[in-house]
This record gives C-alpha cells, sequence and structure tokens, in this order.
C-alpha cells in the first residue's frame, strides 16, 4: 500500500498546525461567545464543501446548536449531479438563502470554500454580514489566489470574511500526481476542513464550560441513556436550532 496520500494528509495536518491555531482559537471564541449570549450558529458550503455542514451538525461529539444552511441544487443528491457547479455560480442566490436563514445580529456563520470564487459562498457572506452575522470563511489560500472571482463584485470569499481559516491545502485540492494522468488525485480539504472545524468544536465547548455553560453537545444514540441525553439537549436548545 502506498503511503503517499497519508503522508500528505499528515504534512497539511502539521502545516495548520503551524500556521492556524491563532485563528482557529479566534473562531472558537467567536462561537463560544455567540452561544453565552443567545446568538445562533451557522454553516455553509456548496457541493463537495457542504458535506463540513453536514459534518458539523446533529451528529455525536458535535455540538447541538450548530445550523447547516440549505440550498436546493447545491448538494449532491441532484441528478445531474454537474448541476451543482451550474448553481454554485449563480449571481444572487446566496443573498436569498440568507434572507430565507434567520440569521442576524452577532450570529456567526462558518462559510467553506475552497476556491472562493464562486458566487453563492461570496453572496451569502456579504448578506450575512449585511444582516449583522459574523462571518467566519474557510478556504485554501493558495488556491483562491490563483484565480478570478466569478462574483460580480470581483471579490472572493476570504476577502469577505470577519475571520479567514487557511486549509493549507495544495492548489486545486487534489494533491496526488500520477504518471500519465493529467489531473491530480487525492482531494485533502474535507479531511482536513473537518479535522480543524472538529478542533474548533471542541474549544468552543470548553470555552462554553469555562463560563460555566452545559456543554451543547450530542451524545451517541447508539449509547445507554444516548437517546434521553439529546432529547434532552434539542429541548434545552430548542430557541436555537432551525433544522428540527
Amino acid at each position: 500500500m502506498n503511503t503517499q496520500y497519508l503522508d500528505e494528509i499528515s504534512r497539511i495536518l502539521q502545516q495548520v498546525r503551524l500556521t492556524q491555531l491563532p485563528q482557529m482559537e479566534k473562531a472558537a471564541r467567536m462561537l463560544a461567545d455567540a452561544t453565552l449570549n443567545g446568538h445562533n450558529l451557522f454553516v455553509f458550503g456548496c457541493n463537495h464543501a457542504g458535506l463540513l455542514a453536514m459534518e458539523m451538525y446533529y451528529r455525536t461529539g458535535g455540538m447541538v446548536n450548530i445550523n447547516p444552511v440549505r440550498g436546493p441544487g447545491l448538494h449532491l443528491e441532484i441528478v445531474p449531479a454537474t448541476m451543482t457547479s451550474q448553481m454554485e455560480r449563480m449571481d444572487g442566490y446566496g443573498c436569498l438563502l440568507m434572507d430565507m436563514t434567520p440569521i442576524g445580529k452577532d450570529d456567526v456563520i462558518i462559510i467553506h470554500s475552497v476556491s472562493g470564487r464562486n458566487a453563492v459562498s461570496v453572496d451569502a457572506a456579504i448578506r450575512a454580514r449585511e444582516k449583522g452575522a459574523r462571518v467566519i470563511a474557510l478556504t485554501n489560500m493558495e488556491t483562491s489566489a490563483a484565480v478570478e472571482s466569478r462574483h460580480k463584485s470581483g471579490k472572493k470569499l476570504y476577502e469577505v470574511a470577519d475571520l479567514v481559516l487557511d486549509n493549507c491545502g495544495c492548489r486545486g485540492d487534489a494533491a496526488l500526481p500520477l504518471p500519465g494522468v493529467p489531473a491530480k488525485m487525492g482531494p485533502t480539504s474535507t479531511v482536513i476542513g473537518a479535522a480543524v472545524l472538529n478542533a474548533i468544536m471542541c474549544r468552543t465547548v470548553e470555552l462554553i464550560m469555562a463560563a460555566g455553560q452545559d456543554a451543547p453537545v450530542f451524545m451517541s444514540a447508539n449509547t445507554d441513556g444516548g437517546d434521553e441525553y439529546n432529547k434532552n439537549m434539542l429541548k434545552k436548545y430548542a430557541d436555537h436550532i432551525f433544522y428540527m
């Protein structure tokens, strides 16, 4: 078994540790402050970037009060799947999504986009900030710096966010060249992004508990007592949950 991909993931994670910890701490404090002050948390991404939105909500060891933002045509359950690539370039759709989302002043939204160039993600960030929310962008700065924006403003996601997290991956996301194959293999953004965001959630809960509030964390429903525990958590945070 060739371990080149695993080696590359290890290398990128080390680069994240070396360069992103201060930004990750700031992100955790933003999420904790919003939770402690009665505000709401959201996460959004298009296409495969949206997998991290699914990673962060309603799952074992995840935070109860994180809400995914979903938009028809932006996720991979549609057929043809190629439609998602066109939909995420649609002007105005990101604004519509934010207008239909109960996001407001001092709420926090994480928006994930590797390139940060497409209209929906940029529009979503701009409109969320117009509504008074704070935006955390998870992106790849090497890729984003190398491409032109597809947004009418000419800006990319990292330029319209309050805080930027770099996933430290390579340009174009896929990492491994193969002899005779023009496209690389082994995308890294999902595994690295999941590690970054889960680490941030863990730190967020530490900060929430240090402030004297119970941890808003799901227990596995496959452990004894899990169903009842989760039911109580959902009830406690009902005013900040929009996915039920």
